[in-house]
């Protein structure tokens, strides 16, 4: 059942918790990412030092990592802002690649989670309209479903426990805008869950799905985007109010000079196929194949998902040729918190290496700025781990890199970028 994998934590990821905007332009949407620390950020703490952002997450990360097979962004890594219904209610719902279904907290709510937001009440809005039990939208959640007097239940639930049940239905949604325009989506389906619950505290109203399939806001918003969207994250220590951004439409098309591409496979999540990874001559090859999609597609590519993960057998030869690469100059160290698995004291003055990551038809080199992280007590350690799951090419690999999906042309497509600019 998808949406049994949709929202797994991916092992021990730090979680960059982002605000979403999204501003109009032209054909296309630009979308602000707000570190959850920003002072623009309802999570900020001004006691907080950048460091400290990524040595919060990493604890938060630790219950995560005993959940195996994981699949998508940890619960919590982002926060979306909309507005759902006429007049719009403002909701805040955690965006995850690996889901499909949108679904917000609902009045009469049997069972709520505490939220920051009023609950969403469909009656006091004028666009809502219940989804009956033979629509194709129905019929799209497969499984996850039942009728109750020709009306449509959705029913979610995840390995973490979390869950969500309600009505499928259709209303407005509203992105908000830093220019002050909005922009209004007539009849997008989603879920008005009545009994909902997280795994761990959480003040989001829902879930915003912005995976491959079909009731994905990602396909709704078909028509204006042309499943297209692309992101450039800024570096995890870049000063707070230094926003990332996420293009849909025509802004998210990567072009220019130094662009490579890769086939994109989507089967509920979105996957790549890693051919090899190296450091300067030294090629490991990967050998592990992903079951759900045979030869092709072995590693999830996830902006919500912070380090990369590799089978055991890869990691352990990548991290070999490293050692070997850093050589007399590192003086290795364990990580205090017990997470990673390779650090360095005094990293500062390492001269690190470039890994490149081959994908089918395409080489992405990651500069040490985004493979490389400063951890307690002076060290600095390979924001990598070895994991018998499912391989995942994480966000803090992606830093300072655009990278654009185009799930009609089924590819992805990378840039090295200065994302503050």
């Amino acid at each position: 059942m998808a949406a049994l994998f949709s929202l797994l934590p991916f092992f021990c990821f730090i979680q960059l918790s982002l605000v979403f905007f999204l501003e109009a332009s032209g054909a296309g949407f630009t979308v602000d990412l707000i570190h959850r620390d920003s002072p623009q950020s309802p999570f900020h703490s001004p006691s907080h030092s950048r460091l400290d952002r990524i040595n919060n997450a990493v604890r938060r990360s630790l219950i995560s990592s005993q959940i195996q097979a994981p699949i998508s962004a940890n619960l919590g890594s982002y926060l979306m802002k909309i507005s759902i219904g006429s007049p719009p209610v403002t909701v805040l719902g955690i965006p995850d690649t690996g889901s499909d279904l949108t679904w917000t907290q609902c009045k009469p709510c049997v069972q709520c989670i505490d939220q920051d937001t009023p609950i969403f009440d469909h009656l006091k809005s004028g666009t809502y309209k219940p989804s009956v039990c033979d629509s194709p939208a129905c019929k799209a959640l497969g499984p996850d479903y039942f009728c109750h007097r020709d009306a449509c239940v959705y029913t979610m639930s995840y390995y973490d426990s979390s869950k969500s049940i309600g009505e499928l239905a259709s209303d407005s949604f509203t992105f908000g805008s830093t220019s002050g325009q909005e922009v209004t989506i007539p009849n997008v389906t989603f879920g008005c869950g009545y009994q909902n619950a997280f795994a761990s505290n959480r003040t989001a109203s829902g879930i915003i799905g912005l995976g491959g399939g079909e009731l994905s806001i990602i396909r709704q918003l078909d028509e204006h985007i042309q499943g297209k969207f692309s992101y450039c994250l800024v570096h995890a220590l870049t000063d707070p109010n230094v926003t990332s951004k996420m293009n849909f439409g025509s802004n998210a098309i990567v072009s220019g000079r130094g662009v490579t591409t890769t086939p994109l496979i989507v089967k509920g999540n979105y996957y790549l196929t890693l051919e090899w990874v190296s450091v300067g001559d030294k090629i490991i090859q990967y050998e592990a194949i992903n079951a759900e999609t045979g030869q092709e597609g072995n590693i999830i590519i996830d902006s919500g998902t912070t380090l990369t993960s590799l089978p055991p057998k890869l990691y352990g030869e990548l991290e070999s040729a490293l050692k070997e690469a850093i050589g007399s100059q590192g003086q290795t160290a364990p990580d205090p918190q017990g997470v990673l698995s390779l650090c360095y004291k005094n990293g500062g003055a390492l001269k690190l290496p470039i890994i490149k990551f081959h994908f089918t038809n395409s080489s992405v080199d990651l500069q040490p700025s985004s493979t490389f992280i400063d951890v307690p007590g002076d060290l600095l350690c390979l924001a990598m781990i070895p994991s018998d799951g499912i391989s995942t090419f994480g966000n803090l690999s992606q830093m300072n890199l655009l990278i654009g999906y185009d799930l009609v042309g089924k590819t992805v497509s990378f840039k090295a970028a200065d994302c503050t600019k």
